[in-house]
């Protein structure tokens, strides 16, 4: 097995580009390529999943931990030919101070060589100088090649080579020009997620294009095969015989999900059943829910549409239907939603509306304390570690809501307070990954069997 990691000095470089068609690159050539991704993300995997034609992974410091990230980044990336890590933000930023989350920390981890992405738009001989910074600032990483990005043609190309080739030993491995067709495009919360662009496959074959005629292949793949080799990945235990149908919410509007969190679904002995909230006229025969994360603003005609959906969800809430909702999901089990002059109206579960905002309301990592309220959690006190990105909040919220979730750092619904309980339902701004010691999959499914259970005996007597 052979790797690398791409980074850049900054977000915004053209990073997912630039990966996702070296992927497909890649693949075309009958490698099998594993991509990952760094951070909490669900956008960007989509991509590189797409181009791989295998599910991206997350590879996340502050969530997982060094530990568990070597022991995912073993069980994943053994078997392929070459893994691919997406880094986020740029090369040494991170929460921490000493760059303990960065992406150079995680290259240095896992001892991968790391390639760059400079957005040369409007640069020259100050390239040099900005590789040069991040080369050494940090010499315990190894930069092993830079491919310039959006450049303006060959002499601005020529000047570049000339000024990095001149000032600092990192080989240039590459250059992409500036091209409409290779941007993915953006909205509110960062790229348009693949599972809604109809167009993604075209796109993707134009990156695979831009990148296999600009950039040399040959060296990535030789700079890949410096990696240090993976570990023996962690054994995998037999998952039980399927015993529960849980639906989840998989369409245009909903599309937010971990892979490893809906494997940990089958290891508990769920049985993962695809619901089209823009599509399906009822809630099919499930013994409980998760709605992920989403852009349901940008479909709330068409969700409002479907009222014979929301109907019928909203029935199987009052009858006591297991419900996880997270971000999107909560948006759409509100009263109603309102978006840039419109206002639709939504299942109506949970009594409060949702207003979306210009600007981001709650952005990045937050710690979460459980509280006596959590219809499944770890215990009152309990900390909970996950992330949130939202644009919107709630208005005219029922004052006798419940919350799971006191919040220590984030946003949340109010700054105080997340996790919104009615009934067998938790709705909640803040995203979980199933990591770190947060087994939250395996207790959401523990109680959609104990509430199958309950109504097996009540129909029996």
């Amino acid at each position: 097995m052979s790797g690398l990691l791409i980074s850049a000095a900054w977000r915004s470089s053209g990073k997912t580009t630039v990966a996702t068609g070296l992927i497909a690159g890649l693949a075309l050539r009958g490698l099998a390529v594993q991509p990952f991704k760094k951070g909490p993300d669900y956008i960007d995997p989509q991509w590189l999943g797409l181009a791989a034609g295998r599910p991206c992974r997350n590879l996340d410091l502050h969530l997982q931990g060094d530990a568990e990230v070597a022991s995912h980044w073993a069980r994943h990336a053994a078997g392929c030919d070459v893994a691919v890590v997406e880094g986020n933000l740029g090369l040494h930023d991170g929460l921490d101070l000493e760059g303990a989350d960065s992406n150079a920390a995680l290259a240095r981890k896992l001892q991968l060589p790391v390639v760059l992405v400079l957005n040369a738009r409007g640069m020259a001989r100050g390239a040099a100088a900005l590789l040069h910074g991040l080369a050494t600032f940090d010499p315990t990483i190894r930069i092993a090649g830079v491919i310039l990005n959006r450049v303006a043609g060959a002499r601005h190309e020529g000047k570049l080579r000339a000024a990095i080739e001149r000032f600092t030993r990192i080989p240039v491995l590459g250059a992409i020009g500036e091209d409409p067709r290779l941007g993915v495009l953006e909205r509110h919360l960062g790229l348009v997620p693949a599972c809604e662009a109809e167009d993604a496959k075209a796109r993707i074959a134009a990156m695979r294009e831009a990148v296999c005629a600009g950039i040399d292949l040959e060296a990535i793949v030789a700079i890949a095969r410096t990696a240090a080799p993976v570990g023996a990945p962690p054994p995998q235990a037999p998952a039980p015989a399927t015993r529960l149908r849980i639906g989840i919410a998989r369409d245009r509007a909903f599309g937010f999900y971990y892979a490893d969190d809906l494997e940990a679904f089958r290891d508990c002995g769920a049985e993962l059943v695809p619901v089209d909230t823009l599509r399906d006229r009822s809630l099919p025969e499930v013994d409980g829910l998760f709605i992920g994360g989403g852009f349901p603003e940008v479909l709330g005609a068409e969700l409002a549409a479907n009222a014979g959906f929301r109907a019928s969800l909203r029935q199987g809430i009052e009858d006591g239907l297991p419900v996880y909702a997270e971000c999107g999901g909560l948006m759409y089990l509100a009263r109603s939603l309102s978006w840039r002059g419109h206002t639709w109206e939504m299942v109506g579960a949970i009594p409060a509306d949702v207003v979306m905002h210009a600007k981001p309301v709650g952005k990045g990592y937050v710690r979460l304390v459980e509280t006596a309220e959590h219809p499944w959690g770890a215990g009152e006190g309990a900390v909970v570690r996950a992330h949130e990105f939202h644009y919107s909040t709630l208005a005219h919220a029922d004052p006798g809501l419940r919350y799971a979730f006191r919040m220590e750092r984030g946003e949340g619904t109010d700054g105080k307070r997340d996790g919104i309980v009615h009934r067998n339902v938790l709705a909640t701004y803040a995203h979980q990954r199933s990591v770190g010691g947060n087994d939250w999959v395996r207790r959401f499914v523990a109680q959609v069997a104990s509430h199958k259970a309950v109504r097996a005996a009540a129909t029996a007597a």
